[in-house]
């Protein structure tokens, strides 16, 4: 890793520097310049054109950036009888030059437009941040969605994993990221200096980051790990203020508790697989003697599924009284356990998002815990209840291809056992 980190620091170097922006006396709007970089005076101009479009863009109102998007939907979107007219063409005689220009067809003009923007040094955060104005505008603008999967698409490819840095964060790492990591944090979070050192600073924590050399100062996706002798049960317990630290040497298990994605506008770019098994790798070759790489994760819909089981006959009153947090840890238990195994999308594909995320991953859901989260917003998604999911680096590409060819969810039996097994408490004894 200290290679991919010099490497990331050279690299970061280089785009520092914005280039010029167009001068003051050109007085074209937004849409006369992107047709201006569209045309052969980009081809001579193209940084200085990009660089004020970009200006431009920052400065629009939330209409004018809505108005912005449905030109680049409408206006440079692909020309469907032409394109028809080339696969035709090509369809007859398949020759190199016809494939060319049938190629260029099948492109919306907004693609090539998004590609010269990004030709200004720092243009690639103003994408990403231009992305993440669009899905904001797009839910009341569904026909965008055109141009979403153009962003997508090419965000897909300047983001691939050959471009990312894997970065440890730790109390050395400079403060304007750390800020940015207390920030981001979305799963657990930070509420203060001194709960981000009990994170960043004893021997038996970790967090890794990933970062993109245009952005360098902006994390991608981070998580955070603790060293534990054994495979946790609460949260409440990893970030307690009052734990003894353990020394990194003994740890027996590697516990990623918390998994946050830092850029809106990059959503829909998945990097939380990559990252997990980057530091998985890291981890291990640090720490011979980890035998259990293990998540303690939140479950997020189970509250949310309760609610739609309220006629059951079958649990309806132990459903009600978790939901009134009545519920005793065991059949607390049950119902997670159901629900991570058997409640599903129209598609096959599990109901809770971040069940969907691991399992994709090849983990599987090896124990599930009562009152493991006493937040507010533990409480509030699951009842307190938390679940963990096992990286078996043996299994994992088993449990990825049973699960994305046949949505197969993975489990321990003592998971499997416990989701069919039978409330405790009778419901007469609910309502007495």
């Amino acid at each position: 890793m200290q290679r991919n980190r010099f490497l990331g620091d050279i690299l970061s170097t280089l785009f520092e520097r914005r280039a010029a922006s167009l001068k003051a006396d050109d007085t074209r709007d937004i849409y006369a310049l992107c047709r201006a970089l569209l045309s052969e005076e980009g081809e001579v101009s193209g940084q200085k054109l990009a660089g004020g479009i970009l200006d431009r863009y920052r400065a629009l109102t939330d209409e004018g950036k809505a108005a912005f998007f449905h030109m680049l939907n409408d206006a440079l979107d692909i020309d469907a009888q032409a394109l028809a007219n080339l696969a035709l063409h090509y369809a007859d005689a398949p020759t190199t030059e016809v494939f060319k220009h049938l190629s260029r067809a099948a492109e919306p003009k907004r693609q090539e437009l998004l590609r010269r923007l990004n030709q200004t040094p720092g243009a690639t955060a103003d994408l990403v941040g231009m992305r993440a104005d669009l899905l904001r505008v797009i839910r009341n603008a569904p026909d965008l969605e055109r141009t979403n999967l153009d962003f997508v698409h090419l965000l897909r490819s300047w983001f691939n994993r050959g471009f990312l840095v894997l970065k440890q964060i730790n109390w050395d790492t400079p403060a304007r990221i750390l800020d940015k990591i207390v920030a981001y944090e979305a799963v657990h979070q930070i509420s203060d200096l001194d709960d981000l050192r009990r994170r960043l600073y004893p021997p038996d924590r970790r967090c890794f980051a990933f970062f993109h050399p245009a952005m360098p100062d902006e994390p991608l996706i981070f998580v955070e790990v603790a060293l534990s002798a054994d495979i946790p049960t609460s949260i409440d317990a990893v970030l307690s203020e009052t734990r003894e630290p353990l020394e990194a040497h003994e740890a027996k298990v590697a516990v990623f508790y918390s998994i946050s994605n830092c850029q809106k506008g990059l959503a829909g770019i998945s990097f939380g697989n990559l990252l997990i098994k980057q530091v998985v790798a890291e981890l291990a070759l640090e720490f011979p003697q980890l035998t259990h790489f293990v998540t303690l994760s939140p479950i997020p819909g189970l509250t949310r599924w309760l609610k739609n089981q309220l006629d059951d006959p079958d649990c309806a009153d132990v459903a009600k009284a978790m939901l009134e947090g009545d519920a005793p840890p065991e059949d607390v238990r049950v119902l997670a356990a159901r629900y991570l195994t058997h409640a599903k999308r129209e598609d096959g594909l599990p109901v809770d998002p971040v069940a969907r995320f691991h399992l994709g991953n090849g983990a599987e859901i090896h124990d599930i815990h009562a009152g493991a989260d006493s937040s507010d917003a533990g409480l509030a998604q699951s009842g307190g209840a938390m679940v963990n999911y096992l990286y078996d680096l043996s299994q994992t590409e088993r449990n990825h291809e049973n699960f994305a060819l046949n949505a197969g969810v993975a489990a321990s039996k003592n998971v499997t056992t416990m989701a069919a097994a039978p409330f405790t408490t009778r419901p007469k004894e609910l309502s007495s």
